[in-house]
């Protein structure tokens, strides 16, 4: 879980609470979800919290909830914006990999250094949170002073963001003393190096100018001629992204923050070559929540002027209304700063803990129930149990894969009618270019563990009972989920009678009939090769792996496999 470093006497003076005591800020702390983990060297608060709430990475925004808390602010707050006098004009040079940028101006803030290391934190935090260690969000902060905009049309400074050649330009790179081309930071700046694969593999990098040249090499680092100080009172915001949506999400959490220490926030336009957007989107959303969801979650009565009120208290704003049936809902307006809230639940967690969870009374439920195994857990546990049995060592592997470690290692695609190859539900936006996808099968996890374990003595008898997912528009969530009994036999005798006799052994246990008609598949040696069939429906494949396969995951020896539908044990 995230932690972020609060000092409780700062925490004080922003809420306007000078007469709490650190014990009774631990505890009202506690009541926001914010657990207390101890002390730094510099004897603040260690504050573990839930991650969702990523407009608590810094004082300011742990004092914003705490007035409400406390009922000294109430509803929602929108600071005000004054209009744009800068512009960021986006050029068609910039990478396709990272083509997206956002901005705003904040004037007249006060940064001493309780301030200056607060904004430092909430940056790094939110770097490491929703900016995906800066791979789907950077931030830039510079000194507003040291920037000189190029003239433009509408007589607004701008600032240009573009793509560079990585051996084009040079700047002086914070924390260091000579200037460098972005490529020697990437080779030779600390930095640079700990960041480098986030654009090393780009044909350009990105790149900020203004009218005296290169000062922001995103994400990698600032230059040092705009280095923010406690000496600086305006300021200039930027991030760079691969998504519109998470970058202005982020923005507002820093604006929110430097408004808190006074600042005013001004508007900043970004020119991309298609539309014109202005920043920061301080825009408000809506939810609309039943009034006996309320009731029903929380388990009390309440009145609607109640629910209101509770709203209010969370930095919420709700008014009554009536759904199509004429029951009575709330339209609950959520902050720009809450980019957790996606469902009514969320809301109505706020208004608990607004009433206060322990101010509710425990209640029996009106129906009396004895704890149980799920059937579909005795029957995973006994499969098991069998396959460890017959001389399986049992895996647990990740449910996410790659498409290339699903499909291309294997010798099939996407969609093809062959056991494996159902259409995989596909992350969106994947950390990691290893686990962009659901697996649809288990056997190319088996064989991951296999090629990883080539240093290992043979024979090796592997076997897996996990998930499994495919994309299925029957499915009410368009997924349909499964799960697989796999097992491979690697050793230098290993083959097609070996795992049916397991196989075969296996479905005896279970009282299940077996048949094992031929079939062909591209993962598997032609002629050795068979459908599953247990009680006459066709549920999953058997078979001597391939050697084109063998080769691709560096196995030296035979590999027998087979795999099919846990479900066709019952």
């Amino acid at each position: 879980m995230p932690t972020v470093d609060i000092d409780p006497d700062e925490l004080r003076t922003l809420t306007g609470r000078e007469e709490k005591s650190d014990d009774e800020l631990k505890t009202d702390l506690f009541g926001l979800g914010l657990e207390f983990e101890g002390r730094t060297e510099d004897g603040a608060f260690e504050l573990e919290f839930a991650p969702d709430r990523l407009d608590r990475l810094s004082v300011e925004g742990v004092a914003r909830s705490m007035r409400y808390h406390y009922g000294d602010s109430r509803g929602v707050h929108v600071p005000s914006t004054n209009s744009a006098e800068w512009t960021i004009e986006v050029d068609d040079s910039v990478p396709d990999e990272r083509p997206y940028v956002t901005g705003a101006v904040i004037r007249d803030v006060d940064l001493d250094e309780d301030g200056l290391d607060s904004l430092i934190q909430l940056q790094e935090k939110l770097h490491a949170t929703m900016g995906r260690k800066r791979a789907k969000g950077a931030i830039g902060i510079h000194d507003l002073t040291m920037l000189k905009g190029a003239a433009a049309s509408d007589g607004n400074p701008t600032i240009r963001y573009v793509g560079v050649d990585p051996e084009e330009d040079t700047f002086v790179p914070l924390d260091a003393d000579r200037e460098m081309t972005p490529a020697q930071v990437l080779d030779e700046h600390q930095t640079g190096q700990t960041y480098a694969d986030l654009v090393s593999g780009y044909d350009r990098y990105p790149a900020i100018y203004d009218d005296l040249g290169l000062f922001s090499f995103p994400p990698v680092i600032n230059g040092r001629r705009t280095e923010v100080s406690t000496d600086s009172r305006d300021l200039f915001v930027e991030m760079t992204g691969t998504d519109q949506w998470t970058i202005d999400k982020m923005l507002t959490i820093v604006c929110y923050a430097l408004a808190a220490r006074g600042a005013t926030i001004e508007d900043v336009v970004v020119e991309y070559p298609d539309r014109d957007l202005v920043r920061p989107d301080l825009s408000t959303k809506t939810k609309t929540v039943a009034h006996d969801r309320v009731e029903t979650i929380l388990g009390i009565d309440l009145d609607p002027d109640e629910v209101v009120d509770l709203a209010e208290r969370s930095g919420l704003e709700a008014e009554t209304d009536e759904n199509d049936d004429g029951d009575l809902v709330y339209e609950v307006t959520l902050p720009p700063y809450r980019v957790d809230v996606l469902h009514p639940l969320d809301v109505i967690d706020d208004l608990g803990r607004a009433y206060g969870f322990n101010d509710l009374e425990p209640k029996y439920p009106d129906v009396g129930t004895v704890g149980g195994r799920h059937e579909r857990s005795r029957l995973e546990d006994a499969a098991r149990t069998q396959l460890v049995g017959l001389g399986f060592e049992d895996l647990l592997n990740f449910h996410m894969i790659s498409a290339d470690e699903n499909y291309d290692r294997l010798e099939i695609s996407p969609g093809e009618d062959v056991y494996g190859a159902g259409e995989a539900a596909t992350i969106k936006e994947p950390y990691s270019e290893d686990y962009t996808m659901l697996r649809t099968w288990v056997l190319p996890s088996l064989l991951m563990v296999l090629e990883n374990n080539t240093h290992r003595a043979y024979p090796q008898d592997l076997a897996e009972i996990g998930f499994t997912a495919e994309v299925d528009e029957s499915e009410n969530t368009g997924v349909a989920e499964g799960r697989h009994v796999g097992a491979v036999l690697a050793s230098h005798d290993a083959g097609y009678e070996d795992a049916k006799a397991r196989l075969q052994a296996l479905a005896r246990n279970f009282d299940v009939d077996l048949e094992t008609p031929p079939i062909e598949h591209p993962t598997f040696i032609s002629g050795r090769t068979a459908s599953v069939v247990v009680d006459g429906e066709e549920v999953g494949l058997i078979g001597e792996v391939h050697p084109k396969v063998l080769v691709e995951h560096d196995l030296e020896v035979p590999v027998a496999a087979f795999e099919f539908d846990l479900d066709a044990l019952r």
